[in-house]
């Protein structure tokens, strides 16, 4: 499948102002803000820039962190990982597979007894679909 590519200025049409930041300029939204850190119905997440589907709510747990988290991504090609080392940090970056879109990072310390993984995500990269 390619790859989606639009300039900045139609992402810029597409999005607001914090999506754009966090998906296309790799930001950050604050913690313990976003609309999905506490939903608990069942359907799956999407991609807001593609609307590709990526995380299923099934698999999201509560960190504590302030972000939406969980312990995988709804299939192996739903999403992709980079090394980040931004901030003087060493992160693994997740972006979706289908536009590039910055979603969040992902960290060895989930649940061990699933994947032992924590995807964690900015709530305003998603779009939630319920009963999917």
């Amino acid at each position: 499948m390619a790859k989606i590519e639009k300039s900045p200025d139609q992402w810029r049409s597409q999005l607001n102002d914090e999506q754009y930041r966090v998906t296309r300029e790799k930001g950050t939204e604050r913690p313990f803000t976003g609309d999905y850190q506490v939903r608990d119905e069942q359907g799956i997440y999407h991609c807001v820039c593609c609307h590709a589907p990526l995380f299923e709510n099934e698999h999201k747990f509560d960190a504590g962190c302030g972000w939406p988290s969980f312990d995988r991504p709804l299939g192996r090609q739903s999403v992709e990982e980079h090394r980040d080392s931004s901030h003087g940090m060493e992160r693994t970056e997740v972006v979706c597979s289908h536009c590039d879109a910055h979603l969040g990072h992902v960290f060895p310390d989930g649940p061990p007894q699933t994947t032992g993984l924590r995807y964690c995500i900015n709530s305003v990269s998603l779009e939630f679909h319920p009963n999917e």
